[in-house]
């Protein structure tokens, strides 16, 4: 899945002692393959490679909460 700048991301937790991540895609670094420049809520900024399953859309009900 592609992202575009300003699209709302969630980052499936990759253990069980930390939580799903949410930020917002501000660059589109490289597009093959895909790297984004995020920042996340928790105010952290960071150039992300996910794997494949990994970066979701934000889902909208997750938004409204």
């Amino acid at each position: 899945m592609v992202f575009k700048v300003g699209e709302r991301v969630m980052e499936q937790a990759r253990s069980t002692e930390r939580p799903a991540r949410v930020g917002e895609v501000r660059e589109v670094v490289r597009e093959d393959p895909p790297r984004y420049r995020i920042r996340w809520d928790d105010g952290h900024e960071s150039v992300y490679s996910a794997s494949a399953g990994a970066l979701n859309p934000l889902p909208a009900e997750h938004e409204a909460a």
